[in-house]
């Protein structure tokens, strides 16, 4: 069973910068694709971005490319997601999930058998 732990959620200011970690236990990363998901109140789920099992390829929602880098190191079996030039639509409750899977339509969230409990971001003056 692969467990996941979010962490590095906080309160930023606009046009701050945050790095969120996902934390695996139970199995090692080495084969999952793992994505980012965000969630605010009143929202539905929305794939924010993946990092694939083998060469590492990257995706990301149009909306954070060029802000948000998405890395992982398998060593410590942990997923990051770098984030900076925050906004406050960005605010939300911020989930990583896990699949033996590529990242092709890792936004949809199917097959990702694998969540965490999720960690918030507010962006606010």
């Amino acid at each position: 069973q692969l467990r996941l732990v979010e962490s590095g959620g906080g309160l930023v200011q606009p046009g701050g910068s945050l790095r969120l970690s996902c934390q695996a236990s139970g199995l090692t990363l080495d084969y999952f694709a793992v994505a980012w998901f965000r969630q605010a109140p009143g929202k539905e789920r929305e794939g924010v971005s993946c990092v694939a099992p083998s060469v590492g390829e990257t995706y990301y929602v149009d909306s954070v490319k060029g802000r948000f880098t998405i890395s992982r190191d398998n060593a410590k079996r942990t997923v990051y997601l770098q984030m900076h030039a925050l906004q406050p639509e960005d605010t939300a409750v911020y989930y990583c999930a896990a699949r033996v899977d590529k990242c092709s339509d890792y936004e949809t969230g199917r097959r990702f058998a694998s969540w965490g409990q999720g960690t918030q971001v507010t962006v606010s003056t």
